[in-house]
């Protein structure tokens, strides 16, 4: 099973308040080692105060309005020039519900460019928060589990395979699999499967199969009165098909 943003997250959260002195902020953000602290009211995330809010601060004179400043630039004017956490935050949050697959996370966290995300229920309450540091921990996955999960989880159940048809093995991540299934589309299957197991870097298979169901029926050539045939065996190595 695929983990969750709720299986990952950190449960106890550093927060601050609305009116939290800028000071104050800073000094949690030292003390504790993060990147950035949810402002909350009544449990409910209503912003975000990050390193580099706070970093506007060292130097306003690098965000003074001018003639032609833009929206984001006034924006952050008002940061540096705020002094409490309501005043220097940013809103709204970018969260995510626990549900949310840590891959999903990750896509996240990339297109926002940022480093922590708030973890709300519906309400928008907060339930937890999630790192960077958390979903890279997921690659660090012992080698063994993975390799069981894809003969327990994938091969057996998922798929109604018999496991002992196939031989897996996992380098630092890396998935050697080797084995026979009834159809070519089911060693497609099979890889993708494969590859959206936590932990898992890359997959290298090479699985034979019996009937190759993913090209059509013989098409007769009109004008030689003969046919490409489909041919019935084949295997993938690597991701690339050889007959």
């Amino acid at each position: 099973m695929e983990l969750t943003v709720g299986d990952v997250m950190t449960r106890t959260v550093v927060v601050a308040a609305p009116e939290t002195r800028v000071k104050e902020i800073a000094r949690i953000l030292h003390e504790y080692r993060v990147s950035a602290l949810p402002v909350v009211e009544s449990d409910r995330v209503l912003g975000v105060v990050s390193e580099d809010d706070l970093l506007l601060k060292e130097d306003p004179g690098f965000v003074s309005d001018g003639l032609f400043s833009g929206r984001r630039r006034k924006a952050e004017r008002a940061k540096a020039g705020g002094l409490v956490a309501a005043e220097v935050m940013s809103a709204p949050a970018v969260t995510i519900g626990p549900l949310a697959t840590h891959r999903q996370a990750a896509r996240l966290m990339h297109r926002e460019r940022v480093k922590r995300l708030p973890v709300v229920d519906e309400r928008g309450r907060i339930l937890g928060i999630i790192s960077r540091s958390d979903l890279i921990g997921v690659l660090l996955r012992d080698d063994g589990e993975i390799g069981r999960e894809i003969c327990e989880d994938v091969i057996a159940r998922a798929l109604w395979l018999d496991p002992a048809g196939f031989i897996v093995r996992v380098t630092s991540g890396v998935v050697q699999v080797t084995g026979q299934v009834t159809k070519r589309s089911l060693a497609s299957v099979l890889v993708d499967c494969i590859k959206q197991v936590d932990g898992v870097i890359g997959v290298q298979a090479r699985i034979t199969w019996a009937e190759d169901d993913l090209q059509g029926p013989e098409v007769p050539l009109p004008w030689t009165g003969l046919g490409v045939g489909r041919e019935d065996a084949g295997s993938t190595e690597g991701g690339v098909r050889r007959s």
